[in-house]
């Protein structure tokens, strides 16, 4: 149970993070969701799918207590399923109605007028 709890707030987390970071590069709210969501699809898929066909064993065991393993493997094998389909979905959809809107973070550059000006008479 702490394994389905711990994989699918980390499917979360991962879209949230990368469309925070979408959203401080200056990208508006929806592009920086929409494109964390389409990035992180693949590696979200292909965890869950190892997880998934992991407890399949688990779950179509047989001999003694067999019952037992069965329930959690189902558990596992469904819980991981439905997790991620709603973390595919929900996430982005809480994202967009919850989130702040973040802007690109200001960069103060200073001059240095007697660094150029020595820059220009050594050039010269």
């Amino acid at each position: 149970m702490i394994t389905l709890i711990g994989l699918i707030t980390k499917h979360g987390i991962l879209i949230v993070e990368f469309a925070n970071q979408l959203q401080e590069q200056g990208k508006n709210k929806l592009e920086a969701v929409l494109e964390a969501a389409t990035l992180r699809l693949r590696p979200i898929l292909m965890t869950t799918g190892a997880m998934v066909l992991g407890s399949v064993p688990l779950a179509i065991a047989s001999g003694a207590g067999a019952e037992s393993r069965s329930q959690i493997g189902w558990v596992i094998v469904g819980g991981l399923s439905l997790g991620t389909l709603l973390t595919l979905f929900v996430i982005p959809a809480m994202y967009m109605m919850l989130a702040l809107k973040r802007h690109p973070e200001l960069t103060v550059v200073e001059t240095n007028s007697e660094a150029e000006t020595t820059a220009k008479e050594v050039a010269a």
